[in-house]
């Protein structure tokens, strides 16, 4: 099975729209074939994006978001970070989630911004967007 970290766009995306890779992967949580990696900085990260106003869904309230956020943790390895890569990349948040993916073992980082993870193929973790791992999914026993 995979390891993967999500990145908060690609949670931001699916909770935008039910059509794309972005909401099809998270509506495949759990799965037998991928496994969430999380880090507590990234989960307040989730929590504080995803319960913005701008980011609801039209008639959700960010109590319905943040219990989302929960299930997600709920169905996620929960990993300690006991080394920081900082500063590795340009943005400190993104730094966050390169740090979980490596100290997680992880494959990939599944992103929409991943120019912005270039450099984490230097650690051995592959950034890539969730159109491309739904291919990967689907090709792979």
């Amino acid at each position: 099975m995979k390891r993967i970290v999500l990145d908060t766009s690609v949670l931001v995306a699916a909770a935008r729209s039910r059509n794309g890779a972005s909401y099809q992967l998270v509506s495949m949580l759990p799965s037998p074939l991928f496994e969430l990696a999380l880090t507590v900085p990234l989960y307040t990260e989730w929590q504080s994006v995803l319960s913005r106003a701008e980011y609801l869904p039209s008639g959700a309230s960010p109590e319905l978001a943040l219990g989302f956020v929960r299930y997600l943790a709920s169905v996620a390895h929960l990993q300690d970070v006991h080394f920081l890569w900082r500063p590795f990349l340009k943005d400190p948040d993104d730094d966050m989630v390169l740090e979980c993916a490596v100290a997680a073992g992880c494959t990939y980082i599944v992103t929409h911004n991943v120019r912005d993870f270039r450099r984490a193929a230097s650690l051995g973790v592959q950034a890539i967007a969730p159109s491309e791992f739904v291919k990967i999914l689907r090709t792979k026993p």
